[in-house]
């Protein structure tokens, strides 16, 4: 199990993150901001999840937008990037924030 994961659901012009955070024995806590995709946003999402302590993050991408998230991360955190088509088809999932809430529960 990981303490400090995140989620990210990753669009053209935003990345929607979703940090869960604490003890093991407990039921996490949970952060969630939308940064822009341009490479200021990106550093802001990365300095984000540097304070967050996040050690692991999965990310959720069509097409090649997760590109340059994963150039500014891949340094300092353990990167996984999910196939939308096999996190897609989980019901009941209908909002970005959703989507990253998920993908963090994944990691």
């Amino acid at each position: 199990m990981i303490e400090r994961c995140a989620g990210l659901d990753v669009h053209q012009e935003t990345v929607v993150a979703c940090v869960l955070f604490g003890s093991l024995d407990k039921k996490p806590k949970t952060s969630i901001e939308t940064f822009s995709t341009t490479t200021t946003g990106l550093l802001a999402l990365s300095d984000w999840l540097a304070t967050l302590q996040v050690s692991d993050v999965v990310m959720e991408s069509t097409g090649v937008y997760w590109k340059p998230i994963w150039n500014i991360l891949e340094d300092s955190f353990h990167l996984v990037l999910a196939n939308a088509r096999h996190v897609k088809n989980v019901p009941g999932r209908k909002t970005d924030v959703k989507d990253a809430e998920w993908l963090a529960k994944l990691e």
